[in-house]
């Protein structure tokens, strides 16, 4: 089975991750699609970071009823920060008979240099893209591992979903419904 593995705090999951995640399983070659919730992006501050157990329940929550979705909790058992490479090891060695593709925005793809390891991502990975808003050209846009999609263009943020609730607007079609009733009962974001 091919599984796209698509990384992120989802600090909340939101509408925009929703869309993109149902593009990868319907206009590619993916079958599964997993969210990988990260306990801590190393490239990310901390501070408005909900604990990984509520960032889980959401994504839950979000896909329960869609088969080809599923969450995947590996990164909370692995040592911190979480980097990409060793995930991805992780899961080679847990599922050896699944194909693993990454899906990232074009953004990160800018800044992929960063990524502990990168080379050795490009070489045995597949990377599934899709558009961000005013994003420059990367030097991996020609790799032969990169694979420009044709996903909506979201320019929706979980940073904008956490400004807004701290303004106290009532953004509740920007999340998935279950996902905004856990966050007006549990009060996240408000501070």
């Amino acid at each position: 089975m091919h599984i796209g593995l698509f990384f992120g705090s989802f600090n909340p999951i939101h509408i925009g991750h929703m869309a993109i995640a149902n593009y990868m399983v319907e206009f590619t070659d993916i079958d599964q699609l997993w969210f990988v919730i990260s306990p801590q992006n190393p490239l990310k501050e901390k501070k408005t970071l909900l604990p990984e157990g509520s960032r889980l329940f959401m994504v839950n929550e979000a896909i329960q009823y869609y088969t080809k979705f599923k969450s995947s909790n590996i990164e909370f058992g692995l040592q911190k920060p979480s980097y990409t490479v060793n995930t991805l090891a992780h899961l080679k060695e847990k599922f050896p008979k699944h194909k693993f593709s990454l899906i990232i925005g074009q953004d990160n793809l800018a800044t992929f240099d960063k990524w502990k390891n990168h080379e050795q991502i490009l070489k045995h990975y597949k990377i599934f893209v899709y558009p961000r808003p005013d994003c420059a050209k990367s030097k991996f846009d020609k790799h032969p591992n990169v694979i420009f999609t044709e996903a909506p263009l979201m320019d929706i943020s979980s940073t904008f979903i956490r400004d807004a609730i701290k303004k106290k607007k009532d953004i509740r079609f920007f999340l998935p419904e279950k996902v905004w009733d856990y966050v007006n009962s549990m009060s996240f974001y408000k501070k």
